[in-house]
């Protein structure tokens, strides 16, 4: 693990986490990486979703908070160990820094694949900065489509990212699926019947989670959520 990154385990609801991050306020020249655990279940929207995306009786009903990102994407749901979620501070400035917003996931994403091929897993892809796969409910669920610096294990996502600049720096959030089951996202976001039955289908073979991935290859033994953070970790510029 470098000595150059400041690292923080972050505890809150995922509201707090995604509003604010309290240290890099405080010192943003400083590369920062951060575990973000939410104290409870919480669907997650992109900045540019509507409130109508999500079904107010449903998520009422299901205990779900519903909370909003200042990056682009589509909707995620987010419990304290699934999916694996670890955000990145990059100072302007810095050597990873890049003006190009495309660009700017290369390394990451770099990261994140060695990570995953460090966890026993093969088939691991790291899309470019050209346009990646696309399903129909991209737009609306996060893992949907595949973005620049996105992860794949054999053609399925794992890794979904999404940044945030200010003029100190750019925030990286990163979600890696342990297991993979749209259900309850679904069952979260106003979709008649007929849509979330196509959803549900289109989903399932476009992602999959590492614990999932893994148990098809026969690696042994199966990542856990912190086998996964440690190895990230580690593998940081």
């Amino acid at each position: 693990m470098p000595d150059r990154w400041r690292i923080e385990d972050r505890v809150a609801p995922a509201g707090d986490l995604h509003a604010s991050w309290p240290s890099v306020r405080l010192d943003p020249t400083t590369r920062a990486v951060a575990v973000c655990r939410p104290t409870g279940p919480a669907v997650v929207l992109g900045s540019t979703q509507r409130p109508e995306t999500v079904d107010g009786a449903a998520v009422a009903g299901s205990g779900l908070a519903v909370v909003r990102r200042r990056s682009g994407g589509g909707a995620v749901l987010v419990a304290p160990d699934e999916p694996v979620w670890i955000d990145v501070w990059v100072p302007a400035g810095d050597a990873l820094a890049t003006t190009d917003v495309t660009r700017a996931f290369a390394w990451l994403g770099s990261t994140w694949g060695s990570a995953l091929r460090g966890l026993g897993l093969a088939g691991v892809e790291v899309q470019g900065a050209g346009p990646g796969a696309c399903s129909r409910w991209s737009s609306l669920v996060c893992f949907g489509g595949v973005g620049a610096g996105e992860v794949t294990v054999g053609g399925r996502k794992v890794v979904g990212l999404a940044q945030r600049r200010t003029r100190h720096g750019a925030w990286f959030h990163g979600a890696c699926v342990l297991h993979w089951d749209p259900t309850a996202l679904l069952g979260a976001l106003a979709l008649d019947r007929d849509e979330r039955a196509a959803a549900l289908t289109g989903l399932a073979g476009a992602v999959t989670g590492v614990a999932d991935a893994a148990s098809a290859q026969g690696v042994d033994p199966v990542p856990t959520a912190d086998a996964v953070v440690a190895t990230f970790l580690h593998l940081l510029p």
